[in-house]
């Protein structure tokens, strides 16, 4: 019997159904970007019935599926949900201790195929991209010198995974700012809150240049319509709450770790 690859992209899920779209629309883009033959899945991890990631892995194996590329729809390898899903595909344990490996809420997911585990966005060149363009939006100079750069996550409070969330996004600030030309680039987390000590440490170091804010988040919402725009209040940042998706950018990200993939496998 022959091997046929499928690829299941997986989110977070919402009663939202705006983001559903985003997702599935996601998946779609990715589709036409991979050999006709690969069939690409969107699942959840929660709260879209039907749709979940058990739902999602039947139904790649129902179309012949031998080998499955899981791509995790979350922004860094920080988020605690990609290490529950790594967990729960049988991936990864040993990233965890032995206390925490009953904790993710999962029971093991029974899968036929072969499962490799992708990764998160963190500080990818085509998240670089999404951010540069989100940013000529609020951008009123053609001098990037004369303008410095806030990204904004959302971080976590465990050390562990605060050191996943640290590194990814300040290494997409160095991306953002060699590739923009700006003044200065760094981030700031929701949790623990550093947006206010970020920002007033940006105005210090270049206080010549305007300071632009953008989220680092999936979709927008609760934190990128509310909450930061509350932590920004006063620090005279000119802030753009559009977050990643959609952006065709986030296509080629998820359809380039694939196409890796197939080639490493040789399919």
């Amino acid at each position: 019997m022959g091997r046929k690859p499928g690829i299941l992209l997986i989110g977070h899920g919402s009663r939202d159904r705006r983001w559903v779209a985003l997702a599935d629309g996601l998946a779609a883009e990715v589709r036409e970007l991979l050999p006709a033959e690969v069939p690409v899945e969107a699942a959840f991890l929660e709260l879209v019935e039907g749709r979940l990631i058990r739902d999602g892995i039947d139904r790649l194996e129902r179309a012949g599926v031998t080998d499955m590329f899981v791509i995790p729809l979350f922004v860094s390898s920080g988020s605690h949900h990609v290490r529950e899903i790594r967990q729960a595909f049988g991936c990864g344990l040993a990233e965890v201790g032995p206390d925490e490996e009953l904790q993710n809420g999962f029971a093991p997911f029974r899968v036929s195929a072969r499962v490799t585990f992708g990764a998160p966005m963190d500080d990818d060149a085509e998240i670089a991209e999404i951010l540069l363009d989100r940013l000529a939006v609020l951008s009123d100079s053609a001098d990037r010198s004369r303008e410095s750069v806030l990204l904004i996550g959302h971080g976590r409070r465990e050390p562990e995974l605060l050191a996943k969330w640290q590194a990814g996004l300040g290494a997409l600030a160095r991306r953002v700012r060699e590739s923009g030309g700006y003044a200065d680039a760094d981030f700031a987390t929701l949790s623990p809150d550093t947006v206010a000590d970020k920002a007033r440490m940006m105005r210090l170091r270049r206080p010549d240049a305007a300071l632009l804010a953008v989220p680092v988040f999936l979709s927008e919402g609760y934190f990128t319509k509310t909450v930061i725009p509350q932590r920004l209040m006063g620090l005279g940042c000119r802030y753009g709450g559009t977050a990643l998706l959609p952006h065709p950018g986030a296509a080629r990200w998820a359809a380039r770790q694939a196409r890796e993939w197939l080639a490493a496998a040789r399919f």
